[in-house]
């Protein structure tokens, strides 16, 4: 794919070595690479070895700064959780009703689902849809929960999913290059805090192989790592 001039000279203009995680997102907001508000990125290798067993790579991360993303939430819910879920400010809720706009509409207008366990019995009709778009509510993620109102909140503040793909990527938001520097930063550090968190136990030495920062339409910047404790 041909790129523009634009982003041609932020290629000749980034580091060409590790940097910090300070001066990597100091980089990316002075160079955006699109004229809207780009979302930062946060990559991450993990190794190939993860991904020839049994050791997935997913959970949570409370972005200290917010994520700067309206996020759209849907709770399937009855009863007093559904109520708590509507004043706690869920877009959507439900749980028939939603359940057949998926299966049969394949709808998918929201970022979050949440189910009370109760709801899970009925809402795994569902996964067919949800699964591969990684919307289908979790244990692991907080979204199976019968504290709908609090799941529902830390969604709105900025709470986001990381999963491990196939190939043993990471990619996570970061919050807009708007924030300010140092809040990028504190969200970078917490989404890479989180990521080793995640550290499955089967995995010796250094767990996150590259770290890469880059806006949504601009240049990856290679960050120094510190190398895992065995």
């Amino acid at each position: 794919m041909k790129r523009g001039k634009k982003y041609q000279n932020i290629v000749k203009a980034a580091p060409k070595k590790a940097v910090s995680v300070e001066e990597a997102v100091k980089f990316v907001k002075a160079h955006p690479a699109a004229k809207f508000d780009e979302t930062l990125d946060v990559s991450m290798r993990l190794g190939s070895e993860l991904t020839k067993g049994d050791t997935p790579v997913r959970g949570t991360v409370k972005l200290p700064a917010g994520s700067g993303k309206k996020v759209k939430v849907i709770v399937f819910a009855g009863g007093e959780h559904a109520d708590q879920a509507r004043e706690a400010g869920a877009d959507y809720v439900g749980l028939d009703d939603l359940i057949e706009k998926i299966t049969k509409d394949g709808w998918c207008d929201f970022d979050v689902a949440i189910a009370t366990t109760e709801a899970m019995k009925s809402v795994r009709k569902c996964a067919r849809v949800l699964g591969p778009r990684g919307l289908m509510p979790n244990p692991k993620t907080g979204t199976v929960t019968d504290d709908p109102a609090t799941a529902v909140k830390e969604s709105k503040a900025g709470k986001v999913d990381f999963r491990m793909d196939k190939t043993g990527n990471v990619c996570v938001i970061a919050g807009k290059l708007s924030f300010d520097a140092d809040k990028l930063v504190a969200n970078v550090n917490a989404v890479v805090a989180a990521i080793q968190a995640a550290k499955p136990a089967v995995v010796k030495g250094q767990f996150i192989k590259s770290l890469t920062i880059s806006s949504t339409m601009g240049v990856g910047v290679p960050c120094v790592l510190a190398a895992d404790a065995e």
